[in-house]
């Protein structure tokens, strides 16, 4: 979160960097090939074209002021999009630096060895790379596994570990290993590489507009044509009157009157939502996907690494009857020095931490390994003849010949609950005897329940999708706050489910790394595949998590319910804007054939001539004040839909109102007050 509060100080305001460097994009972006793809912008435009004719014909201070301010209103909302891009394509280029021309150890089907240049490999060739070496493309490691820098494609720059198999076997090309040695095969050709889509992608080239985004420029653009209509009606009835307008007029009241503010904005604001996703490390592979995260309604997150931390951690010892608690702790410290799983070490660090003293085991001691095969570990105590075993409980039985007698019901308990029992067990040469019991259980990350609790305040429903069975989920799920679960889940069960909440009207994300999870990724309305995980799930999914953090989809609703949330409060700024002007033009239009609409200027503006050009300068500025805002994006809060209509309604709404009149009014003193208008021209 503190990245996100540095990312929006930044954008706060336009640096004077951000504007030289996007006013070249603006400026090209005047071409009327460009602008017919955003109608209120070309509605604008060739306003600008009328008006500047008009004031090279007949030269007049307001003319030449209403041409000038209109053309810079163009280019304002060029200027919104260009800086909303250029934010893209200096992304690209750090990416770019990434994508270096390599010499590739190219494995050929006689055994030998080729030196071949990057470029050259195609999918399926398979190349060796050794420590030190860049990874000369796209590919899944099938031998070895190594350390590999990530931090040119990720920003990370704790190294990862690459594997054969499982779901951590995919490598980025332009990644650097680090130690040891892996055997690739390569997956993308060349300029199809995960890095070359990145680039496209965040560059905003291969960007498509999304339906939502779609939608809102229809309806755009049915504001444009009514407001249309309406002024050319006013052509007539102001020459009936006697008040015979200039065109100038008219195309400042038609200007000032269609929703320009959100017209100008709205491409940002869509370039902005992916630019956000990008600098949390996600690549959205299109627009759609973005749009679709605003509307999810159900999430499936998988348990392990998603709402767990991924291993199961010791959590209790529990004593047998006779046998005190500092006795087991020390035995199963003892006993787990030599089981380097993630849960042999957690035994080790609850034991420490409750106060078994750290450390080796004493001199001559003799280090049982665990095994899959005995399911056990343990220590031979030096100098005596005692030895201590943990492990399975029915490992333990097995190597005390005997039952478990006062831990058996203790055992049963803990599995029942969905945790582990590991039994601890100890053998001289007199006799055997149970120590107790270790309780392991999946430990929900921290905060987790919280971040639920979001969700559900969005009106988002969550599922845990797990293997286990049904006590452990259960048990799971209620300690994480989770809305349902779905048990010993198998790829079939999770299309199924996919498909019923598909099939109620319900947006679905979900997010997932094997090859088992591509299916699902794919039939999902919103996939998030972990960078770390197999090509086919990469390919599936349309988005990418370039940290393979699984809880970061949460963050991915967020961004895309904070891009439709922008689009919504622009709007209604935009549209209420309008009533103002009403107040500014409509008096100025009439005035000389009706004087008495002289009580509507409820702003008090000078003159006429004065309120055209101070609702036609208001119209251009306000585009450049709220560019910030369409690029950081309107805060999101996790609250219903109607208290977020009441906020809009209440911000921007009201707000959209009430900065037109004070806008206005000080535009118009400061343009009395130079001289810019003379209140002369006829009407």
């Amino acid at each position: 979160m503190t990245a996100d509060r540095s990312s929006r100080r930044a954008s706060a305001a336009l640096s004077p960097a951000q504007v030289r460097s996007a006013l070249p994009g603006a400026l090209r972006k005047l071409d009327p090939r460009h602008l017919w793809h955003t109608p209120v912008m070309f509605v604008v435009w060739v306003g600008s074209v009328v008006t500047t004719v008009s004031a090279i014909v007949q030269p007049t201070t307001l003319g030449v002021s209403v041409a000038v301010w209109l053309w810079l209103t163009v280019v304002f909302g060029n200027l919104a999009e260009a800086v909303a891009e250029g934010r893209g394509k200096a992304q690209a280029a750090t990416l770019r630096r990434a994508r270096t021309e390599t010499q590739a150890w190219l494995l050929t089907d006689d055994g030998s060895v080729a030196v071949v240049p990057s470029s050259h490999l195609r999918p399926g060739d398979r190349v060796l790379v050794s420590a030190g070496e860049i990874i000369p493309g796209d590919g899944d490691v099938v031998a070895g596994v190594a350390s590999v820098d990530e931090s040119a494609i990720t920003g990370e720059s704790a190294p990862v570990i690459r594997e054969a198999g499982g779901d951590r076997s995919a490598v980025t090309g332009g990644t650097t290993v680090l130690s040891d040695e892996i055997t690739v095969t390569i997956t993308a050709a060349p300029g199809e590489s995960f890095l070359d889509k990145m680039i496209a992608l965040v560059e905003g080239s291969s960007r498509r507009k999304t339906p939502n985004e779609v939608a809102l420029s229809i309806l755009l653009s049915s504001l444009t044509v009514i407001f249309l209509l309406a002024v050319a009606t006013l052509a007539p009835m102001a020459a009936y009157a006697g008040a015979r307008p200039s065109p100038i007029i008219l195309v400042a009241l038609l200007v000032c009157l269609i929703p320009t503010t959100i017209g100008a904005l709205l491409s940002a604001i869509g370039i902005a939502g992916m630019d956000r996703l990008v600098r949390a490390n996600v690549i959205a592979l299109s627009g759609r996907s973005v749009e679709a995260a605003g509307d999810i309604a159900t999430l499936l997150l998988d348990k392990t690494g998603t709402i767990t931390l991924g291993n199961r951690r010791a959590s209790a010892f529990l004593p047998a009857p006779g046998v005190s608690r500092d006795d087991l702790r020390d035995a199963a410290r003892l006993s787990s020095l030599a089981d380097l799983t993630p849960e042999g070490r957690s035994i080790v660090e609850l034991a420490v931490a409750e106060g078994s003293p750290d450390g080796p085991a004493p001199g001559g001691s003799e280090i049982v390994e665990f095994t899959a095969q005995t399911r056990m570990s343990g220590v031979d105590l030096g100098g005596t003849d005692r030895q201590i075993r943990k492990g399975a409980s029915g490992a333990v039985a097995g190597w005390l010949a005997a039952d478990l007698g006062p831990v058996a019901a203790t055992v049963e308990d803990i599995a029942a609950s969905g945790g582990t029992p590991l039994v601890v067990a100890e053998r001289s040469a007199d006799a055997g005897r149970v120590l107790g019991v270790i309780h392991l259980k999946d430990v929900v990350k921290p905060g987790i329940a919280e971040r639920f609790a979001q969700l559900r305040a969005m009106g988002i429903r969550t599922v845990m999708i797990t293997g286990d069975n049904a006590s452990t989920a259960k048990a799971i799920a209620a300690e994480a706050g989770v809305d349902d679960f779905l048990a010993e889940a198998t790829p079939e069960d999770k299309m199924r489910l996919i498909k019923a909440e598909q099939s109620g009207g319900r947006m679905v994300a979900m997010t997932g790394d094997g090859t088992n999870d591509a299916p699902a990724l794919a039939a999902a309305d919103v996939g998030v595949a972990m960078n770390t995980g197999t090509s086919a799930a990469k390919e599936a999914g349309n988005m990418i998590d370039l940290d393979s953090d699984p809880t970061k989809l949460i963050d991915v609703v967020e961004i895309g319910k904070q891009l439709l949330i922008t689009r919504g409060a622009l709007t209604t700024f935009s549209v209420a804007n309008d009533i103002a002007k009403y107040f500014a033009i409509i008096p100025a239009l009439f005035l000389a054939a009706y004087p008495g609409l002289a009580t509507l200027n409820v702003m008090r503006l000078h003159s006429p001539e004065s309120a055209i050009l101070a609702a036609v300068i208001f119209n251009a500025l306000i585009i450049v004040a709220l560019i910030p805002l369409a690029m950081r994006g309107v805060r999101y809060r996790p609250v219903s839909a109607s208290r977020l209509l009441r906020r809009n309604l209440a911000v921007y709404g009201v707000g959209g109102i009430v900065a037109p009149f004070i806008g206005i009014k000080i535009i118009d003193l400061v343009l009395v007050g130079v001289g810019t208008v003379v209140p002369a021209l006829a009407l």
